[in-house]
């Protein structure tokens, strides 16, 4: 039998070879909008999501689907992610690169069931890189099982991924103070999809985040959990997809993140 992961992965290579990949680098001046200040649009985010949407209705009819298009036209979908079986989508994390002709830029799906993300899949359509995740089964990336890591280096020797956006400005001192400390503080790429699989399969240590818009981060979550990293909000409460609540710290094993959530709250 197909794991649900497979499922997932197939539905999205096929948005990937139909609406993305074609596009790439050929996109007219028409086909890119913006949909608020700064957050893009094309045609290919369109038509990938209508495409995934239709595919993974076919897994799971019961689940109601959730995609970040779908939601700029209704934000009432979000409502109610803790009832229920719901698809989270974003048929293209990183638009704005995408829209500009370079990478990185991913399209992924997570199945969250009752409030708890079960199933996930990032797909890197240039390379037909796959990180996926089960609840409970670990997660593979390029078909290989991730063995996840232990301890910590030690703070001076980490290097992370910490995003400006959003940030509050009272947080300015605390990230400068991890940025001395830390052996190397990179600023993001404006792409989780491909952020995530850099910290679980330990490129960097740890990540900070601002934003956590659902689709951003209920699929990354998943795996970097199950890959043996942990994704929890600054004050240690579990991350929920349900739960708007801002920052998100991210860290390859539980040492790295204490080490550097310690840091943040000093």
């Amino acid at each position: 039998m197909t794991s649900l992961p497979d499922q997932i992965a197939a539905v999205l290579r096929e948005a990937a070879a139909v609406a993305v990949m074609p596009r790439f680098r050929r996109l007219a001046e028409a086909e890119i909008e913006e949909k608020a200040p700064g957050d893009l649009v094309t045609i290919a985010d369109r038509e990938a999501e209508r495409i995934i949407a239709r595919g993974l209705a076919a897994i799971r009819p019961d689940a109601r689907f959730v995609g970040e298009e779908a939601c700029a036209r209704d934000p009432a979908l979000l409502d109610g992610l803790e009832r229920g079986a719901v698809w989270i989508v974003d048929p293209i994390d990183g638009t704005g690169n995408y829209a500009a002709g370079r990478r990185p830029f991913a399209l992924m799906a997570a199945l969250v069931v009752e409030g708890e993300t079960v199933a996930s899949c990032i797909l890197d359509p240039v390379d037909d890189r796959l990180a996926a995740a089960e609840r409970g089964a670990g997660a593979w990336i390029h078909g290989a099982r991730i063995t996840p890591a232990a301890g910590s280096p030690g703070l001076g020797a980490l290097t992370g991924i910490v995003s400006d956006f959003s940030r509050p400005p009272t947080m300015a001192p605390r990230i400068a103070a991890l940025a001395g400390r830390a052996a190397e503080a990179v600023a993001t790429r404006r792409c989780a999809g491909d952020e995530y699989p850099l910290v679980a399969t330990g490129v960097r240590d740890f990540a900070l985040y601002w934003r956590t818009l659902v689709w951003d981060h209920a699929p990354g979550v998943l795996f970097l959990q199950e890959a043996g990293g942990v994704a929890a909000r600054l004050g240690g409460a579990a991350y929920r997809p349900a739960d708007p609540s801002s920052a998100i710290l991210l860290a390859r094993t539980p040492a790295i993140w204490d080490e550097v959530a310690a840091v943040l709250a000093a």
